[in-house]
C-alpha cells in the first residue's frame, strides 16, 4: 500500500506546523493508521533551520498529552512532489508555496490546501500565529489546530470510506 503523504506549514516552522504535526500523528497512531501515513511540517522561511519548536507551543501542546519533537526546516521543491497534501496556516503561506509551487517543474502531485477550510467549530479564516502574543494564544490556537487537524483527516476520500474513523 503507497502512503499517504501530508505536510503542514506556517512561515517560521516554530508553532503552527509542529503542532498541526504532531496533533495528526497522535490522531492516526491512536487510530492504528499511522503506518499509512507520511507526516512532517515545514516553513516557508528559514530563520529557525534546526531549532527546536517555540518552547510556549510545546509547553502548551504538552499539557494535551501531545509531543512535538520536530525540527523546523524550510519547505522544499522535493515537498511538491513527495507530498500529497500541503497544508498551510494563513493565507500569506498559501501565496507563498503556490508561488514557489508555480516555479517548479512536475509540481502538479501536491495538493495545496489551507488548514481553516477543514475546521468545523471555529470561523476563523486562518490559523492565527501565536509568536508574538501570549500564553493563551498558543493554547487557542492548538483548540483550531485539533478541530481543523482531525477534519481533515475524515476528509481525506482515500480513508473516508475505508476506516472508522469516529
Amino acid at each position: 500500500m503507497d502512503k499517504t503523504a501530508v505536510l503542514f506549514v506556517c512561515l517560521g516552522n516554530i508553532c503552527r506546523s509542529p503542532a498541526a504535526e504532531a496533533i495528526f500523528q497522535n490522531l492516526i497512531e491512536d487510530k492504528g493508521i499511522g503506518n499509512q501515513f507520511i507526516v512532517d511540517s515545514a516553513g516557508t522561511g528559514s530563520w529557525h533551520v534546526g531549532k527546536k519548536a517555540d518552547s510556549r507551543m510545546r509547553f502548551a501542546a504538552k499539557q494535551r498529552n501531545i509531543n512535538i519533537t520536530s525540527n523546523a526546516r524550510q519547505i522544499r521543491e522535493d515537498d511538491f512532489r513527495t507530498f500529497n497534501y500541503i497544508l498551510v496556516m494563513d493565507n500569506s503561506n498559501f501565496k507563498n508555496v503556490i508561488n514557489l509551487k508555480n516555479r517548479i517543474k512536475g509540481s502538479d502531485f501536491a495538493k495545496i490546501l489551507k488548514m481553516q477550510d477543514f475546521s468545523s467549530n471555529f470561523n476563523e479564516k486562518e490559523v492565527p500565529d501565536p509568536y508574538f502574543g501570549g500564553d493563551a494564544g498558543f493554547d487557542y490556537v492548538l483548540d483550531i489546530l485539533e478541530d481543523s487537524v482531525s477534519c481533515f483527516l475524515k476528509n481525506i476520500t482515500n480513508f473516508k470510506d475505508v476506516i472508522p474513523l469516529e
